[in-house]
């Protein structure tokens, strides 16, 4: 049985459910904290790109698209994971969304290729796995790691989500840090 306890929150598909999918390899985006990220950002969305990292059901950027973005690229390593945000997807814009199966650190650079090829750039919503999570121990490092290299022309802004007692230095190669939310556990960094 497939729980849903988490509704799209604004635009076109406004409280549609997502599906859940029944195993504990993702964890949901709050809606508080979503709803933070998408009134910060609301006139940059539409007709935006988005790549959602380690997406899980795919929240952030199936919320992108109902609020008018053009593209969302979600990068998922979790076959299961991948099959519930394919089920999403097909329930609401299919034609903007594509999912790349594998490791995000990997798969990344093959979407880049994609916003270089289509002189693009896009929001980079990084949610990786909590680093309290066994072998995610350094998740954080590596994901720091992964943004010093995002090439600029092809970046809007860069998001990330994480455990609020973990504190993102104010640079990360050419991005500077913005700002950070807190939401009780989870917290949201902007860089531009």
């Amino acid at each position: 049985m497939e729980k849903s306890n988490i509704k799209i929150i604004g635009g076109k598909y406004r409280g549609k459910k997502l599906y859940m999918g029944d195993k504990e390899v993702t964890r949901s985006t709050k809606n508080i904290l979503k709803e933070s990220v998408f009134n910060t950002l609301q006139w940059e969305v539409p007709d935006s790109t988005w790549v959602e990292m380690f997406s899980g059901v795919g929240s952030i950027g199936l919320e992108a698209i109902s609020r008018g973005a053009k593209k969302a690229y979600f990068l998922e390593k979790d076959p299961e994971a991948a099959r519930v945000l394919k089920k999403n997807i097909d329930s609401m814009d299919p034609e903007k969304c594509e999912i790349i199966l594998g490791d995000s650190f990997e798969t990344v650079w093959d979407v880049i290729e994609k916003l270089k090829r289509d002189k693009d750039r896009a929001f980079f919503y990084f949610d990786p796995p909590f680093a309290i999570r066994e072998g995610y121990e350094d998740i954080y490092e590596k994901v720091q790691h992964l943004i010093k290299q995002l090439p600029k022309n092809n970046v809007e802004k860069v998001l990330i989500e994480h455990q609020s007692d973990y504190d993102f230095p104010e640079e990360l190669g050419l991005y500077k840090k913005i700002k950070t939310r807190k939401f009780g556990k989870s917290s949201v960094t902007y860089y531009e």
